[in-house]
């Protein structure tokens, strides 16, 4: 059914498929493996952004000792996170203005 989504379709589901591919029988994701996966599947949006207070914030979230596992939400909501302070959304910006 997705192969006639759009494009925005598409990457929700891509998104979805890779978290269900990581994610453990109940559905979730403990913190060291969504680092992980972030760091593994994110590397070009968080690519430069070590050094950013809310970087840092989102990242040692992740490595605190915590029995508290991520639910598709949170991670969704950790991609959005750390798509909007990174420099992606300017990069975007620049594309669309010059064509």
């Amino acid at each position: 059914a997705l192969r006639k989504g759009s494009d925005l379709e598409k990457a929700f589901a891509t998104a979805a498929l890779v978290y269900n591919n990581c994610a453990d029988p109940e559905g979730k994701l403990s913190k060291a493996e969504t680092k992980s996966l972030l760091q593994s599947q994110f590397w070009h949006v968080i690519q430069g952004q070590e050094n950013k207070p809310k970087y840092q914030e989102i990242i040692s979230s992740l490595d605190e000792e915590s029995e508290n596992k991520i639910d598709f939400e949170d991670f969704m909501i950790l991609l959005v996170s750390l798509t909007l302070m990174s420099d992606l959304l300017q990069e975007i910006k620049n594309v669309k203005t010059t064509k």
